[in-house]
């Protein structure tokens, strides 16, 4: 199959000869009825996992609707509602929501909210940074050259995303901001896929302080960390800090750009999406995601599982091999000392029965389904172990 479907559809980014079937738990089956750990969650997608019984019930509930999809900026409907207003209510006091299709999407329009109320002034991003594929979001993305070679960009200042709380270049951003007109700032709290990078405590206060002195829109790109990934609803809350604008999707099932009220354009048609809010199953198991982490303490849970799976990669660390472990929750980054050595242990544990992910130049990326308990992360674990093991003779 997978060789008929490349003669067919563009071979893009796939990792895997994998053709899914179906998935229960922790566990995704693919078509020839092999079984796998899952430590992906489709890129943070599927943090319930699969088959979850609230999504399954939200899947039947719908299946007798004979109107699952609507324009949704043409018409209303009680699901876009109800996904707005749970989306809110873990969101700062004061803010507005906008459901779109993607992350991407969301990041387009969190740009076109800086630029209504800043005009199109240059912008700011960081390096290894990732907001999406679309020309605007891709012009504030750093991380791979292959994404953006011989397309055009907006006008977008380039800095360092510092890890580090002694690092001189946080200071870079208020001697740029004295000099320039900016439009926004955007960055995401934890870079996913360029390579698990964590912010420092003292950049994001920094940005943040920056950002309100100089009356500068401040976006955080919360798409894949957004939910619960990283031990709370949004991965900004490890800093006690607010923005201006949060992008978010993958977790939710649809996009959503939530703002500021000062933020709203107040003019009609400034933001459109053909079917952002018009993918009412969407909407409605999105909803519900929000419902079943806040109800079962899957924050808690992706706090107490990271920090299981953390302590446990740590002692692989100082090898030849594994260079260093880092993450938030239940996203996590495991660096390999070459890109080559990265590729072999992907592919090697998949033939094992567990799925992972690259991130950056030769990081795995680590996103288990927010569900996971410590059978499934020590069956996991001992798969990537034995692995490793090969790897270090």
């Amino acid at each position: 199959m997978i060789n008929d479907f490349k003669k067919i559809i563009y071979d893009s980014t796939f990792c895997y000869n994998l053709v899914i079937r179906n998935g229960e738990g922790c566990i995704i089956e693919d078509i020839d009825g092999n079984k796998y750990i899952d430590f992906t969650s489709n890129i943070a997608a599927s943090p319930l996992g699969y088959a979850h019984p609230e999504v399954m019930r939200v899947l039947k509930e719908y299946a007798n609707n004979g109107v699952n999809k609507i324009a949704g900026q043409d018409f209303y409907c009680e699901e876009h509602f109800q996904i707005a207003k749970k989306l809110l209510s873990i969101s700062p006091n004061g803010f507005k929501a906008f459901l779109v299709n993607s992350g991407a999407e969301a990041v387009e329009n969190s740009l076109k909210l800086a630029y209504k109320k800043k005009g199109p002034l240059p912008g700011i991003s960081f390096e290894k940074s990732f907001h999406g594929r679309t020309l605007g979001a891709l012009s504030v993305t750093s991380s791979k050259d292959v994404q953006k070679n011989n397309f055009p960009e907006l006008p977008v200042k380039r800095l360092k995303f510092c890890t580090n709380e002694i690092d001189p270049e946080i200071d870079r951003i208020e001697r740029i901001i004295k000099n320039n007109k900016i439009a926004f700032i955007i960055t995401e709290i934890i870079q996913g896929e360029g390579g698990i990078f964590i912010a420092s405590n003292r950049f994001i206060k920094e940005i943040s302080k920056i950002a309100k002195n100089y009356d500068v829109p401040l976006i955080f790109d919360e798409v894949q960390t957004g939910l619960g990934r990283t031990g709370k609803w949004w991965a900004y809350q490890h800093y006690g800090v607010l923005p201006n604008i949060i992008t978010t999707a993958k977790a939710l099932q649809v996009g959503a750009v939530t703002f500021e009220n000062k933020y709203d354009p107040m003019e009609r048609g400034v933001l459109s999406s053909t079917w952002g809010g018009g993918g009412r199953i969407d909407m409605a198991i999105g909803a519900k995601m929000i419902d079943v982490i806040e109800r079962d303490g899957l924050l808690e849970n992706s706090c107490k599982m990271g920090n299981k799976i953390i302590k446990q990669l740590m002692e692989f660390t100082g090898q030849e091999i594994i260079h260093d472990v880092r993450g938030k929750g239940l996203m996590i980054g495991i660096e390999v000392s070459k890109q080559d050595f990265r590729d072999k242990i992907i592919l090697n544990l998949f033939k094992k029965g567990l799925l992972v992910l690259p991130a950056g130049e030769k990081t795995i990326r680590i996103l288990p389904p927010l569900i996971i308990d410590e059978k499934t992360i020590s069956e996991g674990l001992e798969i990537f172990h034995q692995v490793i093991k090969k790897f270090n003779r």
